[in-house]
């Protein structure tokens, strides 16, 4: 059997493993929709007559519909990296992993498997929400094309902050830890252009806003799903999430590797 085989069969068997946990347990994938959906559905049907008012022809909710989707899609994606981190954390402290070490299988597939099923489990509850998104008004006009680019940065987006909460779930000390460590990440659309655009902000945080990975991602989405261009946006959202996988990547093979000799 060829090294790629090897790799292929047992980086299947890991993923098949995650899945079945999806299965076993939905309601882990009916949080990850459901806070998002409640969220979106407070900020447009309660704030959305007021914070509309100047983010398009009308102002009124069906614009913040529009404006606020690609924030709440990405507080969506932050979202499944806190299930992530403390699936890596449980396998760590149960003993899974070191069982697994034991055996002749590919040691990175174990890895793999909660890469890709995590990243399967958000691109679900993007579909989901944004289904609920177009029944409160979300109505984009992008074409397929500009469709299929939008799916594409969510998909960048959602393997960069896994690998991220995969780097997190090794590194911490207890699941506790564990389901700590990623919550700033749901509170990085709210502070940059999810909610309203950073030019109403104070500029310190201003500053951290137009900077931050999120904001050129959520731009880059609104640009691809309403045709109004996405400028240097795509750049830096393309650069952000590579740099976030690869460094990602790299400490979490770091703490995995050091792991496998202590």
């Amino acid at each position: 059997m060829s090294t790629l085989t090897f790799a292929l069969r047992d980086s299947t068997t890991m993923l098949r493993r995650n899945l079945l946990h999806m299965r076993r347990y939905p309601s882990l994938t009916l949080m990850l929709i459901g806070i998002p959906v409640i969220l979106l559905l407070l900020f447009v049907y309660v704030f959305g007559g007021t914070l509309g008012a100047g983010l398009g022809p009308s102002g009124d909710r069906t614009d913040y519909a529009n404006y606020v989707t690609p924030g709440i899609l990405l507080i969506t994606v932050a979202s499944a990296a806190q299930g992530t981190a403390i699936s890596v954390a449980m396998d760590m402290a149960e003993g899974i992993i070191a069982r697994f070490r034991t055996m002749a299988i590919f040691r990175p597939s174990v890895l793999t498997g909660h890469v890709v099923g995590s990243v399967f489990q958000s691109m679900l509850s993007l579909v989901a929400v944004t289904g609920v998104a177009l029944l409160v008004g979300f109505r984009p006009t992008a074409t397929a094309v500009e469709w299929l680019a939008a799916v594409g940065v969510l998909a960048m987006i959602t393997f960069a902050v896994t690998w991220l909460s995969v780097a997190l779930g090794l590194v911490s000390k207890s699941v506790e830890t564990a389901s700590n460590l990623p919550m700033p990440l749901v509170l990085l659309p709210f502070l940059g252009s999810g909610f309203v655009p950073t030019d109403s902000m104070p500029t310190p945080v201003r500053l951290f806003a137009d900077y931050q990975p999120f904001t050129p991602v959520m731009e880059t989405l609104r640009g691809l799903l309403f045709g109004t261009g996405i400028g240097v946006n795509g750049l830096l959202a393309v650069g952000w999430c590579a740099v976030i996988t690869v460094t990602c990547f790299l400490w979490a093979k770091a703490l995995y590797n050091r792991g496998r000799t202590a």
